[in-house]
Parts: structure tokens; sequence; C-alpha cells
């Protein structure tokens, strides 16, 4: 017997109050994305000898175009997303209201921070890429609005913490519901793994922009940075997951096999934190035997990705088989193509199978040697946050919109396009980005601007990459066409409730998968396992050397 994998399955509404500032906020992500997107377009050319920078209205530098690309789509996109829709899932899977207070703040915090990130990028005093490595050095209000941008997910985590703690006063003893477990440990994940960046600005790099610190320690920085940098990764990943858990088999008709499984890779999250430092395998200060360890860490993180794609694909099988699909893959062919939120998202799912084995080739430290600071690497990851997110938000926004706006989707067709045109760009674009890498094409560089003649392997990788990432541009301009057109001209329609998915077995409540809800636990081991991998590398960093200065490539 299947059980719904929320605590009121007969309906529940939030106010519409609550309802808004979910909306603004997922909004603010889509507006912030359409910026990012559009300078991704430059970037994409850049590689196939096309510099059209100069026409960009406030866009001085490629570096410039290059940080606002990285700042807005990886950074302040993927977290107001997650604040709006790990929020509204939680609170419908607990049938619990949000605290209004509390998600106004969240709003108004992210927003703020959006607009002072924002500012001094377009100003050009903070051209220092995602990264934002020291001693490059920003202006102040570039640190102030991305600290604010992380406050806002702390705020959005205290609404969630809320909500589970009067859920548990009103149902003593029974399970936490699937669909706001995975919220509530995606956010405790967060609260644990943003820790890094957050020491790193506030305690660093926004007193050394305003003149209290003479200099910058740029190895505990980078060590700082990277305790968060990967982490965000999966804090990018883990909302889209819920979707993939949570909503999609319910899409296709379909359902989960188990509810302990889906629990447990949340777990694994949460546990493996500490993976950072494999992004620092060619920084000199860092121990041989700590980088090692850490690649052996990092390998572990492919467990519950596995996992993640036999029992998401069996909930896309049992919906298959329902809808008429046999043998071994016929079943494949009869889920909804024809929903742009289904399409959308599987086609995410199978780009990031291929972001997964790249991944493996990054984590490895032999292989990382090779290509690291190549194209390889952002060949690798527009094949997971450039797609496996970005186009599952793309999805998702294809029922989220309509749900919020109480409309119809503008065109189903379209939204089609956009979506398989933007996938066959991400797999031409990838590609030429990987070859490139291989034959030794450097990252982050204006290709378009040397002036000296390029190795064998680059031109043909570049034109790869300027046709993929055009194809990319312009199924994510579809997709803006689509939800605009949705919000102002879409007819009026009543949605009641979401998509959620059901599990086949019930949630046991007694044997060892209740103690998959003592959070209280867990937390202890992914703060245990943090403090070992990095307590004795930062502790042998002090005193700090906060002596190096910063300086400003523009």
């Amino acid at each position: 017997m299947s059980t719904p994998i929320v605590a009121a399955p007969d309906g529940f509404a939030l106010p519409e109050e609550q309802r808004r500032f979910i909306k603004w906020t997922i909004y603010l992500g889509f507006i912030v994305l359409a910026f990012g997107v559009l300078n991704g377009l430059d970037q994409a050319l850049n590689y196939a000898h096309i510099d059209i920078f100069r026409f960009f209205p406030g866009m001085r530098t490629y570096y410039q175009g290059l940080t606002a690309h990285g700042v807005f789509n990886a950074i302040i996109m993927t977290f107001a997303f997650a604040n709006g829709f790990v929020a509204l899932l939680v609170a419908r899977g607990l049938g619990t209201k949000l605290n209004s207070g509390i998600l106004a703040a969240s709003f108004f915090t992210i927003l703020i921070g959006t607009l002072l990130t924002a500012g001094a990028i377009v100003s050009g005093s903070a051209s220092v890429l995602y990264t934002f490595y020291a001693p490059l050095e920003a202006s102040w209000p570039f640190y102030l609005g991305l600290a604010l941008v992380v406050i806002s997910t702390w705020i959005t985590s205290l609404n969630l913490f809320l909500m589970l703690a009067k859920f548990r006063r009103e149902h003593p003893g029974e399970r936490i519901p699937l669909l706001a477990y995975m919220g509530v440990v995606t956010y405790i994940f967060w609260d644990i793994a943003s820790a890094g960046i957050a020491i790193e600005v506030v305690a660093f790099l926004l007193p050394w922009s305003l003149g209290l610190w003479h200099g910058a320690d740029p190895m505990v920085d980078r060590t700082l940075f990277w305790f968060t940098g990967h982490p965000i990764v999966y804090f990018w990943l883990l909302p889209v997951y819920m979707s993939w858990y949570g909503t999609i088999p319910r899409q296709v008709n379909g359902a989960l096999f188990s509810d302990s499984v889906v629990r447990i890779v949340f777990l694994l999250f949460l546990i493996i934190i500490p993976v950072g430092f494999h992004h620092q395998f060619v920084d000199p200060g860092v121990p041989l035997g700590l980088k090692f360890a850490v690649a052996v860490l990092t390998f572990a993180l492919f467990v519950p990705s596995l996992m993640t794609a036999f029992s998401v694909m069996y909930a896309l099988e049992i919906g298959g088989r329902r809808a008429g699909g046999s043998g071994l893959i016929g079943w494949f062919f009869r889920i909804p193509w024809k929903d742009p939120s289904v399409c959308a998202q599987v086609l995410a799912m199978l780009a990031f199978m291929l972001g997964g084995i790249t991944g493996l080739m990054n984590a490895s430290y032999n292989m990382n040697l090779e290509i690291h600071n190549t194209t390889f690497v952002p060949g690798h990851f527009h094949l997971t946050v450039g797609t496996a997110v970005a186009l599952s938000i793309m999805g998702i926004a294809y029922w989220l919109v309509p749900y919020l706006e109480q409309k119809e989707l503008w065109s189903a067709k379209v939204a089609l396009v956009s979506s398989w045109l933007y996938f066959i760009g991400v797999l031409i674009f990838a590609r030429g980005m990987i070859s490139g890498g291989l034959a030794g094409m450097p990252r982050r560089t204006a290709i378009s601007l040397i002036p000296y003649a390029e190795p064998p392997g680059w031109k043909l990788a570049g034109i790869l990459v300027g046709v993929g990432g055009s194809m990319m541009f312009a199924g994510a301009l579809l997709f803006f066409v689509v939800i605009g057109m949705t919000v102002v001209a879409g007819k009026r329609t009543r949605i009641a409730d979401i998509p959620y998915s059901v599990t086949i077995p019930k949630p046991k409540s007694a044997g060892w998968e209740p103690k998959l809800d003592r959070l209280g636990y867990w937390i202890a081991i992914a703060l245990v396992l943090c403090v070992v991998v990095y307590g004795p590398f930062l502790a042998s960093q002090f005193p700090l050397q906060l002596n190096i200065p910063g300086f400003r490539a523009f």
C-alpha cells in the first residue's frame, strides 16, 4: 500500500502572505539568473574567438563578466531558489504554516545582499570571480552583500526548525514526513557547511576591505572557502533531489520503493561535508597525506549519488510500466515526455550522470594534476550545476510558477523546445570544454584576446563551446519567455496542491529506521568528522600571517 510523503495528504494551503514571499524569493532568483545567463553567452563565445564584451552595458572586462556569471548563477540564484522552494516543500510536508515574519526577513535580507553584491560587480570594484581568492581584493559592499545572502539561508533554517519543533510537539512519536525530512536535513547540512565561507568573509575579507586588517592570509582564506566551496555543490543539488524524490515520481505516476533509502542518502551528504581539500590538490601548504585522505573521503560521495540514480530511475520505471512500457528500456520511452516539467528534469538527470563521471576524474589526485585549472573543470560543472541543477530548476518552475500564480503554463510546446535545446547545447558545450581541457586549454582566460597562436585542439574545442553555449543561451531565453508569459498572460485556474510523491511501503515506526529521525546524533557525527579533517590543519596555521597586501586586477 502506498503512503504519501506528507503529513496532511487531504490538502494544505499556505496563507496568501506566505505564498507571496515565497514567490518573490524565487522570482528574485530567476531575475538574477537572467543576468547571469546573459553574461554566460559572452563566456562561451569567448572560446570561439568572438568578443562581445564591449557590447555589454556596464561590463568593461572579461573578468567582470565572468564574476557576474559565476556569482549570479551559482550563489545568488541557487540560494534564492532554495530559500523559497525548500520552505514551501517543508511546510507542505509538515502541514504547518511558516512564520511570516521570519519569511519576510529572509526575503529582504537576500534582496539587500543581492543589490550590494551586484552593485559592486557592475561598478567594476569586485572583479574577483566566483571564488574571490585573496589577495584579489573587492570593495566592501561585495563581501557584505555575500554575507547577507548567506545569512538569509540561516534565517530560512530557523523557519524550518521552528516548524519541525511544532510538528513534533503536536505529533509525539511520529516519523518526520519524508518531504519535510529532506528539506530540514538539507538546511542542517548547509548551516554546518557555510561556516567556512562565513568565517572567511566576516572575520577576514570584510574587515580587510575596510582597512581593519593590513593584509590577508591566502592559505587560510582558501581553506575556509573550500570548506564551504565543495559542500555548496550539494546545497545546489539537494533541493533538486527533493524534486527528484519528492515530486517527479508523482508526476510520472510512479512511486518511491523505500522511505529509508532516501533518508540515508540525505544523511550521507550531511556526514561527508569535509571534502574541500580535494580542490587544493595543487596547494603547496596542504600536507600530502591529508590530500590523499580527503581524496578517499570524496569518493564516498559517489555512494549517495548511485543510490539516488537507482531510486529515482526505479520510480520512473514504475511510472513507465504503468503507462504500458515493457522490456528492459521500453518503459523509459513511456514516461510523460510531453510534460515539460518531467522532460526537463529527466534530461537533467541524464546530464548529471556525465557530470558525475567527470567529477570522479576531478577528485582523482593524479588526474586532477593533469586537468586542474583547464576548461575540463567548467566542462564538468556545467553538466552538474549548469544542467543537473539549472535545467531541473527550469523543469520545477514549469509546475511551481503555475501553482504560485494559480495560472496555466503558457505554451508547453515552447517549454519542451527550451529543454531539448538547452540539453543538446550543453552536451556540445561540455564536449568542447572537456576536449579543450585535455589539450591544456586554460579556464578563466580571455581566449578571444590572446596574442599567440593556439595549440592544436583548441580551435575545434572553442567552436564547440561557442556553438553549444549559444544553444544553451537560446534554451534559457525560451524558458524566461515561458515563465514571463505565464505570469503576465497565463489563464486563471485553480491548482490546489503540489505534486507530492508516495512510497510503496509505509515508513516503519519500530526497529532501526526511526533512528534516522534522531537528527542530533547525525549532526554530532558530522561535526566530529569536520573537526578531525580540518581541525589539525587550521590549528597549524596559527599565528595567522595577515600580511599579504591586496591587489585589484582591473
